[in-house]
């Protein structure tokens, strides 16, 4: 009898352990330790291993019928979710293996959902740049071409308008090239994958050099360049060969639209970890509200910045994404005073 009662103490002692158990981990894992404990007593307190096998049964059926309500509920969502409701968020309601289910059901719904999203506006993204550059190719290709018909038809009136008709053509011509060179140098550093070749370069002789360059433009502008540093060296780590590509965009610029102010002056600065070089030029201000908009793809400023005198709007657009892919800023500011372009790139120690 006293064996008996200790059966039955045990038993009921055991049901209170997995219960409390519960509350702390998965139903598996106290399946695992129901069958632990059948393999230690089954030859010692057969009576308690039956009673307390039938009260656990008993419990691990009231409890499975909420794990699979649960579980329905899951399958509910996630067929929602294929059939494209990517909006749905399943409750995590507890911390055990289906809890961790849609735990991580909720993580790829949401990976999932950027993932379309960014599909979708590369998407847009082409189809956009596809019409613009149709609109910008079009407009010199025909001119070309009807100054072209005018020469082929013989519709001229002297050799002079001929040879005029066909100086127009030339400069069309070029502008289509440099359209074309814009656009493919846009593609290749958006599209392409393009690689960073990084290396230790040395910006104040990259910008002495780029600035030597420059002097028969700045000349024929009536323009000076004065390259401002306090240091002798100062190094970071970039693609050289990029960087120009931004350099140059932003000095023919400030050449094309603020020769009026006769200087352009470079600023190269330096901090404990960044590296700052600010173009400044004394041209015509560039309106408040176009500038959030100057690094925008075909934007262009609508009075000084014409068709006729600039690209295709893709320079800014280039160089922000070359200044980007080096971990850097650009910005712009612009006043009465000064117009501003000012690169931002991580320092390299010497």
């Amino acid at each position: 009898m006293l064996v008996f009662s200790m059966s039955i103490v045990l038993s009921i002692a055991t049901v209170i352990l997995l219960i409390i158990l519960s509350t702390y981990v998965s139903h598996i894992r106290i399946l695992y330790l129901i069958l632990k404990f059948l393999e230690i007593n089954i030859g010692v307190f057969p009576v308690s291993v039956l009673t307390g096998l039938i009260l656990f049964l008993l419990y691990f059926f009231v409890l499975s019928q909420r794990s699979i309500r649960y579980l329905e509920e899951i399958t509910e969502n996630l067929n929602q979710v294929a059939k494209g409701d990517f909006d749905i968020k399943i409750p995590v309601r507890s911390n055990d293996e289906l809890g961790v289910l849609a735990d991580n059901i909720n993580l790829m719904t949401s990976q999932l959902k950027e993932s379309i999203e960014e599909e979708l506006k590369a998407e847009r993204a082409k189809t956009e740049l596809i019409t613009s550059v149709s609109h910008d190719l079009r407009t010199p290709l025909t001119s070309i071409l009807g100054y072209l018909q005018l020469v082929v038809n013989d519709q001229y009136r002297d050799e002079v308008a001929l040879r005029y008709y066909i100086d127009i053509a030339y400069s069309k011509s070029k502008r289509l090239k440099e359209l074309i060179d814009e656009l493919f140098e846009y593609t290749r550093v958006n599209y392409s994958g393009v690689k960073i070749n990084f290396q230790k370069i040395d910006m104040v002789e990259l910008l002495q050099q780029l600035t030597e360059e420059f002097v028969p433009l700045f000349n024929e502008a009536s323009m000076a360049c004065r390259l401002k540093t306090s240091q002798r060296e100062v190094y970071v780590q970039a693609d050289a060969n990029m960087l120009v590509r931004v350099f140059e965009n932003l000095i023919a610029n400030a050449i094309r639209y603020g020769r009026e102010g006769k200087y352009l002056d470079i600023r190269l600065r330096e901090s404990n970890d960044e590296v700052s070089i600010s173009f400044i030029n004394y041209g015509e201000p560039i309106p408040a509200k176009d500038i959030p908009h100057l690094f925008d793809r075909f934007y262009r400023v609508e009075k000084s910045r014409s068709h006729e005198q600039g690209g295709a709007g893709l320079g800014l657009a280039i160089a922000k994404t070359i200044v980007e892919l080096h971990g850097g800023k650009i910005e712009a500011n612009s006043d009465s005073n000064e117009t501003i372009f000012e690169v931002k790139l991580k320092k390299e120690a010497s």
